[in-house]
């Protein structure tokens, strides 16, 4: 689910249906980002148009996901606006592999930051590369406390991204702790304005009563991430959000966006689209209803049917 730039008829269609919605509730004309306290680093979310931009694509490309568009843009929205919050932002994504959670995660990144993913203010973890060895534990926290706090000091706007927090060791994520309240005290910086992202594989989940079930998931759990990190029984989450399993007419969405991409006749582009949704995964075995693997693996199986 690559962000794309996408024809430009459907993004132009999105922008006339957003705008007149959208334009008296974000106040667009006193949402201006100057050199002042507000901005800081390479933080440069330009509200005044990108907004409408991230909801547009948001729109477009996060196929069965109208929760997350919902919850994540308005709270995000209200954080950035706030010019003394009180305390960082912090958001827990959580899903089925696919349904778009490292998507939305670059998404907001982009919009909010200049040089995007390669800012040297936005800085992504992973269990696999960053924290692979259980016996290292205790280093890892020193040097993640360390590496939070540093930063934290050179750039009060800073983002943290976490991947793959189920797989992460017990006991690591409790370092985060104080910083995700209202009471750490950073020299220098206004800590507070940090964005703390944690990402989630959740294939369990039901579909009614979703965060109370993540929150039960997730406490007791002994072998997961936040297991006795404090994190959730401080309620220092602000926004718990559940990524769906992605349907059928989902699927053919992701795929119908990425074949529109290659120029090809329209016969030969719903041929593929349906090749592809032909060679999908679905569960349950005898319902069929939800994708395996969400939008995962679309663009790449893409290129076998041309």
């Amino acid at each position: 689910m690559a962000a794309g730039s996408g024809p430009v008829l459907p993004r132009l269609l999105c922008f006339l249906v957003l705008v007149s919605a959208t334009a008296a509730a974000w106040g667009l004309g006193s949402l201006g980002c100057s050199f002042g306290a507000f901005c800081e680093c390479d933080f440069r979310p330009d509200l005044r148009g990108e907004y409408r931009g991230l909801e547009c694509d948001l729109a477009q490309h996060l196929a069965g996901q109208h929760l997350v568009r919902q919850l994540v843009v308005k709270r995000l929205k209200a954080f950035v606006e706030d010019p003394a919050p009180a305390k960082p932002l912090v958001m827990s994504f959580h899903g089925w592999t696919g349904t778009g959670k490292s998507y939305v995660s670059s998404m907001l990144v982009q919009y909010l930051f200049r040089h995007g993913m390669a800012s040297p203010h936005v800085h992504h973890f992973s269990p696999v590369i960053h924290f692979p060895h259980a016996d290292q534990i205790g280093r890892y926290q020193g040097d993640l406390k360390q590496w939070i706090l540093g930063n934290l000091t050179a750039c009060g706007r800073s983002l943290f991204l976490f991947d793959e927090v189920d797989k992460m060791h017990p006991g690591l994520l409790g370092v985060l702790r104080p910083f995700l309240g209202p009471s750490w005290v950073v020299y220098g910086t206004n800590y507070r304005k940090a964005i703390f992202i944690f990402l989630r594989d959740r294939e369990e989940l039901q579909l009614q009563d979703l965060e109370p079930a993540i929150s039960k998931a997730i406490v007791d759990n002994p072998n997961h991430g936040f297991w006795q990190s404090g994190i959730v029984e401080d309620q220092l989450l602000d926004l718990l959000v559940p990524f769906l399993p992605l349907q059928r007419h989902h699927v053919r969405h992701c795929v119908a966006n990425e074949v529109a991409q290659l120029g090809l006749a329209q016969q030969q582009e719903e041929e593929v689209v349906q090749a592809v949704l032909d060679g999908t995964a679905f569960f349950p075995e005898e319902e069929r209803l939800f994708s395996s693997n969400g939008c995962k693996t679309v663009a790449s199986r893409i290129t076998l049917f041309l």
